[in-house]
């Protein structure tokens, strides 16, 4: 599962308010997690299911063959989560005999007709009617719903919204709409025939084996899975898609997409056979499934799930031709799930405390990704980010990788199973070297394939192929918590000629790690691998000529760490000219920040970053200068300027438009009216936003111009001020995810707090479903990750207080929109009590 989160800047907000935020149930009391007792063994489920799409409800059949795991038994314990339960036999040879059964707080104990013994099958039959509005179990921060079936305007009352239905099984929730052993280490086979109206498709595991036309307008689909796979991997989609054919080798790869976005599909998904064959061939192990297909879901509890054989990604997925030009930012995401088809599907965590070994491979597989396709900068950056989450996020530090003692099976979907789990296998990958790390991938896979794994399986796979003893490793990285925290200093001994470097860790507990040390002479590094030892300080010691111009500690970026780095301007610039690593580059310009426009060496790194051949490196450098300043204009214009009208990346193009933005000088005027027509969303906002620096007569005329539905935030954040100092209704429920958190962007950035705030009071007086609904809709997602925590509760429940007295008072203005007005009311009604 790729979580859906609230952005770092987002996020961010909530610790400068000085209100950390808490995992939803911290605080309870933690016990030992043991991994779900194997009682019974399940072998094959056969579903039979149509819908009541008025009730919002599932009619269900199922046949579920199974036998006792090891010891005798006479029982069945089922999960059966807001069901009815009509009717529970014994079916042989397509006889029914009932069968004596209870049912009780979600639980069906069925007794069956003897005692069997292992490997000995029986069939039970259950007929039941699945209730998913009926389903008390509640969501978390990573998945922020749990009734496990989704009817998506099912009475199509929204115009705006299209008719789904889709399903969402992690952790817990398959239960929600079949009879199931709901527990990650229970794999079973699986047919299911959907009986829906024809104007649909359907999707689930495995292959379309057959489809018939009924009567009243219906179909049924027959989807067959004969492979073993976990009851939370179970997937049905039903809606108006249409489907994009594509292939892998013979296997089809299938995108199912909404008409709107037809044209757009291959843009989208179309590197999806290239991955496989990446993946297929980099783990040494082929696609193990017989298709694999591609579907999104409105309104999706998520970010997107790796259902086997048939993934669905949230509707942030569809994008437009502005959007995809600048980046397909979902691309990541789909890399994630598609390598779940190896770790979490074909191998799956035996238990959630074990998650990671599912969530830090598909983590990791977004660096493979972009580290074939894209090139080393990409990945490194993309991990950078990645890992950055985790370690400026506090509350994360002392939890461990491999967790025994959650409070809550969700609470283990967080930056420490996902973010920093990748870089954990980068370190791996380092450590061992690239053959015998993946060589280790492919001995954990076919070791444990279509069964489950944990942690010490996965390191008993790298020691084998490896012959390294590897429970230091995973003893600190897998079972503990933390990382280090790093002080280093330096000091040059004449007599010797040598150097002495001293690494100094500042946690509790020290790690053990192999660290690259650049020491750099006349301006060239010289690279020295050194092993740190387990203690407080660790003392190298180099031969030099004359003292170091600088040392670099960490140089390759590999190490998870958090490194308290100062160093002049002048060797951040000696740093990001003689280093090759994208780490040590991009960490010397943010290290320059606060020196730009008061030190020459600033401009000079400057003025080599925006020649850097990363993308990333160039915008980086772009958004730290202030060409309103005439020193770094002198230096640096001409060369935004071309990065302007010439950049081969349109994001590079719309950092430069908005750093000669600063500038306020007419002369750009052309430049930046051209790209107010711009295909690109982001050089259509830097350039509007640029047109109305200049000229703010302007702004009501080119705001509207510009498509900021699942626009980057860096693009929304520019747009707002202008949308709500010029009323821009169109464009008013773009602005939500600013108005929603209004109270605490005010104490990171007062200026774009003010707006967001202004925003959210125009919301609130505006007669405006869809704003309102955007407000209460990121305020509820975001309710998992916020936690207990009261005083953010307590603010937010205010801010949602004066927002709905505005909307009464405009109920009262505006009595004629009752109907409209009322909707909204009543969203904010049921926000302020989730909030209580």
């Amino acid at each position: 599962m790729k979580k859906a989160i609230l952005s770092i800047a987002l996020l961010g907000i909530f610790f400068s308010a000085n209100v950390a935020a808490q995992t939803e149930t911290s605080g309870r009391e933690k016990v030992y997690r043991a991994t779900h007792t194997k009682v019974t063994e399940l072998k094959h489920t056969k579903l039979k299911v149509n819908f009541d799409y008025q009730k919002e409800q599932m009619n269900g059949e199922e046949w579920l063959t199974a036998s006792p795991y090891f010891y005798p038994s006479n029982q069945l314990t089922l999960d059966a989560k807001g069901m009815l339960i009509h009717e529970v036999a014994l079916e042989t040879n397509g006889k029914k005999s009932p069968l004596k059964y209870n049912y009780k707080d979600d639980v069906l104990n069925i007794t069956l007709d003897k005692t069997y013994q292992k490997n000995q099958d029986y069939t039970v039959y259950i007929k039941y009617t699945s209730r998913p509005n009926e389903v008390k179990q509640e969501g978390s921060a990573a998945i922020n719903d749990a009734k496990g079936l989704y009817f998506i305007n099912a009475q199509g009352k929204d115009p705006d919204m299209p008719t789904q239905i889709w399903t969402q099984g992690e952790t817990e929730s398959s239960s929600a709409w079949f009879p199931t052993i709901d527990k990650p280490n229970q794999k079973t086979t699986q047919e299911i025939y959907m009986t829906v109206p024809d104007k649909y498709v359907t999707l689930s595991n495995g292959i379309l084996k057959d489809s018939q036309k009924e009567s009243n307008g219906l179909r049924t689909d027959h989807w067959v899975m004969d492979k073993r796979h976990s009851t939370y991997l179970f997937f049905m989609g039903v809606g108006n898609y249409a489907v994009v054919k594509d292939k892998w080798r013979n296997i089809p790869v299938d995108y199912y997409i909404e008409k709107e976005y037809e044209p757009y599909a291959k843009q989208i998904y179309g590197n999806t056979p290239e991955m496989i064959e990446f993946f297929s061939k980099k783990l040494g192990y082929d696609y193990p499934w017989a298709k694999y297909a591609q579907i999104s879901g409105r309104n999706y509890v998520s970010g997107a799930m790796e259902n086997t054989t048939a993934t669905l990604h949230g509707s942030d997925i569809l994008q437009k031709p502005g959007q995809l030009i600048d980046e397909n930012t979902w691309e990541d995401t789909i890399a994630h799930e598609l390598f779940h088809h190896w770790f979490g599907d074909l191998v799956t965590a035996e238990s959630w405390s074990n998650l990671t070994v599912n969530e830090s491979f598909a983590n990791y597989s977004e660096y493979l990704w972009n580290e074939f396709k894209y090139g080393k900068d990409q990945a490194d950056y993309h991990q950078m980010t990645d890992v950055n989450m985790y370690i400026h996020n506090p509350t994360d530090f002392k939890k461990d990788l491999v967790r025994f003692d959650y409070s809550s099976r969700e609470d283990v979907f967080d930056l420490v199973t996902y973010q920093k789990g990748g870089g954990i296998l980068h370190m791996l990958r380092n450590y061992l070297g690239d053959d015998a790390f993946f060589a280790g991938m492919q001995d954990y896979l076919k070791t444990n394939e279509y069964q489950n794994a944990e942690a010490h399986q996965l390191r008993l796979s790298f020691e084998k192929v490896s012959g390294k003893d590897l429970n230091w490793f995973f003893n600190q990285w897998y079972f503990g918590s933390g990382n280090p925290k790093i002080n280093y200093s330096y000091t040059f001994e004449p007599v010797k000629k040598q150097i002495a470097v001293t690494i100094e860790q500042t946690q509790e507990q020290p790690f053990q790690f192999p660290l690259a040390i650049d020491v750099y002479e006349n301006g060239k590094p010289r690279r020295y691998n050194v092993w740190v030892n387990a203690q407080a300080k660790n003392t190298f010691n180099f031969d030099v000529s004359k003292n170091a111009d600088l040392v670099n500690i960490n140089a390759d970026g590999v190490l998870l760490a958090d490194i308290n780095d100062t160093k002049t301007p002048e060797q951040y610039l000696m740093q990001f000219t003689g280093s090759k690593e994208f780490k040590s580059r991009y960490n010397a310009l943010n290290g320059i920040k606060d020196q730009v426009g008061k030190n020459p060496a600033a401009t000079k790194l400057l003025s080599a970053a925006i020649k850097d051949p990363y993308f990333r490196t160039r915008i980086k450098a772009l958004q730290l200068m202030d060409l309103s300043n005439a020193d770094q204009l002198k230096a640096l214009g001409a060369d935004v300027e071309k990065l302007a009208t010439n950049d081969p990346k349109t994001l590079v193009q719309a950092a430069a438009i908005s750093a000669l933005a600063k500038t306020k000088d007419k002369k750009y005027m052309p430049i930046f009216e051209k790209g107010t027509n711009a295909v690109s969303n982001a050089v259509k906002g830097s350039s509007v936003g640029a047109v109305i620096a200049i000229d703010p007569a302007k702004a009501a005329t080119y705001a509207d111009k510009i498509d900021l539905e699942g626009a980057s935030e860096t693009l929304a954040a520019q747009m707002l001020p202008i949308i709500v100092k010029n009323k821009v209704s169109s464009q008013m429920a773009n602005i939500a995810q600013f108005a929603a958190f209004y109270p605490f962007i005010k104490f990171q950035n007062p200026e774009l707090g003010k707006s967001a705030e202004e925003g959210f009071n125009w919301i609130m007086t505006s007669d405006n479903i869809k704003a309102t609904e955007s407000i209460t809709k990121i305020l509820g997602q975001a309710k998992g990750q916020i936690g207990e925590n009261p005083q953010v509760k307590m603010m937010i429940s205010q801010m949602l207080k004066d927002g709905l007295n505005k909307k009464m008072d405009l109920l009262k203005q505006n009595p004629q929109s009752a109907a409209s007005i009322n909707k909204q009311i009543d969203a904010l009604n049921k926000a302020i009590e989730d909030y209580k």
